[in-house]
């Protein structure tokens, strides 16, 4: 079973999300419809996909999902969209 770390990114409030799934499409259909009554994503719908990582466990998707959150930084957010071997790095880091 595949698990996906990703980033959701709302145009109408230019703000970006970080979390994991294991159905990304599905997820992304529940922010949108604001599935999540008290959740920060229940005003910026439209949301669209940034970027997803495939992970190979829910505790490596936890991790990744963590270290992004903590980096706070819409630069990285850019980069990791941008650039594939920091992904790679990620997925090794967090084996």
């Amino acid at each position: 079973m595949s698990f996906f770390v990703y980033i959701i990114y709302s145009p109408s409030i230019d703000q970006f999300y970080i979390g994991q799934t294991v159905d990304l499409n599905e997820r992304l259909i529940q922010h949108n419809i604001g599935y999540f009554k008290d959740s920060f994503t229940k005003n910026g719908a439209p949301w669209e996909i940034y970027f997803f990582l495939i992970c190979s466990s829910k505790t490596q998707a936890i991790l990744i999902e963590q270290h992004i959150k903590k980096m706070k930084s819409r630069k990285y957010y850019s980069s990791l969209a941008n650039y594939q071997e920091l992904s790679e790095r990620l997925l090794q880091r967090f084996r």
